[in-house]
């Protein structure tokens, strides 16, 4: 990528390249997006084909549209070098961050949508995609009737979700919680009719479920990473005791937001401790 840049732009200046993240890599969770974006970003940023957004006395800023859209391009062949032929989803949240459609091939950012608070569980169970995508198509492929209203189902659900999502923000109310609730559970059994389901994601449900969360599995499935709905009432002792369930299943859990902003220009000042005893390790 970097020669790529500098061969179309102008050489890349010497740089010291400090790589420091927070996302485990090989989950299925997008690292390898967000260190091609980040790194994309980065080297058009110091090259010059794009501008620094940092204005005196900002802690973070961010890029133009038409900026985002060539960070987003360079991110991709970035995604390219290492999966071969990648959708391209992952690099586009981790660029425009907030909320995707994506359908048949074209990715479209959703407006206005809410930052929902979510436990995120690696159940450490290995996955390769390429079988289970297969998998699925056998599927289809073997029993069309039964599989394909499946699939028209899971679009609805999508459809349905994107609705709630977008009216949340305008009209905000906690009747939208256990609507998300219903549909991750809907989702979650559709998908292992699929099957793309494991008995380690089964678990998780199962623990979530005991503590009144709703959780599906997320991204590849046949194991990996699930996600849990936490809405703005759940108790700090519910989700405290949930992530010790799961932690004595072997799992590993992390609370995070889903919907935040995407990549994202930051002064030194605004760095955590922590990242800057990194740099300053380097």
């Amino acid at each position: 990528m970097c020669l790529a840049i500098s061969a179309k732009y102008g050489d890349v200046p010497s740089v010291d390249i400090v790589v420091w993240s927070e996302l485990p890599t090989g989950a299925g969770l997008g690292s390898s997006a967000a260190y091609a974006v980040c790194l994309a970003a980065a080297l058009l940023m110091v090259c010059g084909a794009i501008s620094c957004p940092l204005q005196e006395g900002e802690s973070t800023a961010r890029w133009t549209e038409e900026e985002l859209t060539l960070i987003n391009s360079w991110a991709f062949r970035g995604e390219q070098v290492i999966h071969g032929n990648p959708s391209g989803v992952d690099n586009a949240v981790g660029t425009w961050g907030g909320a995707l459609r994506y359908q048949a091939g074209k990715i479209t950012p959703l407006k206005r949508v809410p930052t929902l608070r979510i436990l995120l569980t690696n159940t450490k169970v290995p996955r390769s995609t390429k079988i289970l995508v297969a998998g699925v198509k056998e599927k289809i492929l073997k029993f069309p009737a039964i599989m394909n209203p499946v699939l028209d189902s899971i679009d609805a659900i999508s459809q349905e979700c994107q609705s709630v999502l977008e009216a949340m923000p305008a009209h905000p109310s906690p009747e939208h919680y256990p609507v998300l609730e219903e549909f991750f559970d809907i989702n979650q059994h559709h998908l292992n009719v699929l099957g793309v389901g494991h008995p380690s994601l089964d678990r998780l449900c199962q623990v979530t479920a005991s503590h009144s969360l709703h959780s599906k599995l997320t991204g590849a499935g046949g194991g990996g990473c699930g996600i849990t709905l936490l809405p703005p009432d759940t108790s700090p002792l519910a989700v405290e005791a949930a992530k010790q369930d799961l932690c004595a299943c072997g799992f590993e859990c992390w609370e995070t937001k889903i919907g935040a902003p995407g990549v994202t220009l930051h002064s030194c000042s605004s760095l955590s401790a922590q990242v800057l005893h990194v740099l300053a390790q380097s």
